[in-house]
């Protein structure tokens, strides 16, 4: 998805956030494998409008910097922060080319970042400049595209995406994905080999990379049911990481 995209979607992106798979699954799959943040700096990569940001600070985080590519995600998110002031702060910046703090963070996290690199070189400055903004054995927290998802398996439609491969990317499948909100939103993204995640972070100097699983909390059984989402953790479209700097 371009930025120029990003900019038009602005504050209706907070809609993704309300569809099945985002609001029960990646939400609380996320933010457990974040884990106990109180007092810690957060820098919060590919922040869009702010929604995990926002989330992270009320988790006691005692410094929040959401960093983002887009103006118009930037300032729905700014504008979110003067509604129902958190004390979170906003940047727009190429996350390849982030501006080293004047402290190093604790913890970064991302959500939907490292899949929009263009090939493997971008993806290796991105993570360099991660690794830049860290202190040495801080937490990098990833949430993206699943690199095991079979496109011809069950429709993903009931939780909310619809997932079609339009061709192949120097980086892995490239992949048009379709928010069900009214209107819908599409976009397309890649889904990254996993050697090329693998590869472009140890490169850029992380270590001890844990994959980590989705799972369906207990409100998501209770509100929809076991079966419900059979399918989903059967061939979930998305996964998550952890490493450390």
């Amino acid at each position: 998805m371009s930025v120029q995209q990003y900019d038009e979607i602005g504050e209706t992106y907070e809609g993704f956030k309300s569809l099945p798979m985002a609001h029960y699954a990646e939400s609380a799959s996320f933010l457990a494998m974040l884990g106990d943040v109180r007092g810690a700096s957060v820098l919060d990569l590919a922040c869009g409008t702010g929604f995990y940001t926002r989330q992270i600070k009320r988790l006691g985080a005692a410094d929040v910097l959401g960093v983002d590519i887009s103006t118009e995600m930037v300032a729905a998110a700014r504008a979110m922060e003067e509604r129902a002031p958190l004390g979170v702060r906003y940047a727009v910046a190429d996350i390849a080319e982030l501006p080293e703090p004047e402290r190093p963070f604790d913890v970064a996290s991302a959500v939907y970042l490292l899949n929009y690199a263009e090939d493997a070189a971008a993806m290796e400055r991105m993570c360099e400049s991660v690794h830049r903004s860290l202190r040495p054995g801080a937490r990098f927290c990833v949430l993206t595209q699943a690199p095991a998802f079979r496109f011809d398996g069950p429709d993903m439609a009931k939780y909310g995406f619809t997932y079609e491969p339009v061709g192949e990317g120097p980086i892995g499948p490239r992949v048009r994905i379709t928010a069900l909100l009214d209107p819908p939103v599409e976009f397309v993204t890649s889904y990254p080999r996993r050697e090329v995640y693998e590869q472009s972070l140890r490169k850029a100097g992380f270590h001890d990379l844990t994959w980590v699983p989705l799972h369906v909390p207990e409100d998501g059984l209770r509100d929809r049911g076991a079966d419900y989402w059979a399918d989903f953790l059967a061939n979930p479209p998305l996964t998550m990481f952890h490493c450390r700097a």
